[in-house]
C-alpha cells in the first residue's frame, strides 16, 4: 500500500508539472515569443495549476483511509520539490533565469501545493475525528 501511495504521489506530481508546462505551448509563437500579456500568462498559468494540483490532490485522498495530515504534508512538500526540480533542470535553462528571478517569479507559487494538501488533509481528517 505505501510502495502504491509513493508511486501515485510521484506520477501527479509529475503531472502537476507537465499539464500546465504543455497547455502553455499555447501562448507562445514558434519564435517563442509569448503571444498575450506577461501578467495574463502568468494568472492562467496559476489558475491552470491550482485547477490540476486540487484534482489531483482530490483524486490522492480518495484512497488514503488514515495519517491524513501525514499524507496531506508528505503530498505538499514532494510535489513542491518535484516541481522546484523540473524547473531547476527544463524551465530555468530554456527561460534564461536566474534563481532570485526565478522565485520571485515561479518558484514561490508552488507553495500552493503544500497549503491546499495539508488544509485537504487536514479537513479531511476533522470529517474522520467528527464521526
Amino acid at each position: 500500500m505505501i510502495m502504491k501511495s509513493v508511486k501515485k504521489n510521484i506520477l501527479y506530481g509529475l503531472l502537476v508539472w507537465i499539464i500546465p508546462f504543455l497547455i502553455s505551448f499555447a501562448f507562445y509563437s514558434q519564435n517563442g515569443e509569448l503571444t498575450i500579456d506577461k501578467i495574463f500568462f502568468k494568472t492562467i498559468m496559476i489558475i491552470v495549476g491550482t485547477l490540476v494540483g486540487v484534482f489531483l490532490i482530490v483524486k490522492y485522498f480518495r484512497t488514503v483511509e488514515s495519517n491524513f495530515l501525514k499524507e496531506g504534508i508528505l503530498l505538499g512538500i514532494s510535489w513542491l520539490l518535484i516541481n522546484w526540480s523540473l524547473d531547476f533542470i527544463i524551465l530555468i535553462p530554456m527561460a534564461e533565469m536566474t534563481t532570485s528571478n526565478y522565485f520571485t517569479e515561479i518558484g514561490l507559487r508552488y507553495l500552493n501545493f503544500p497549503i491546499i494538501s495539508i488544509a485537504f488533509a487536514y479537513s479531511s481528517n476533522q470529517k474522520l475525528v467528527e464521526k
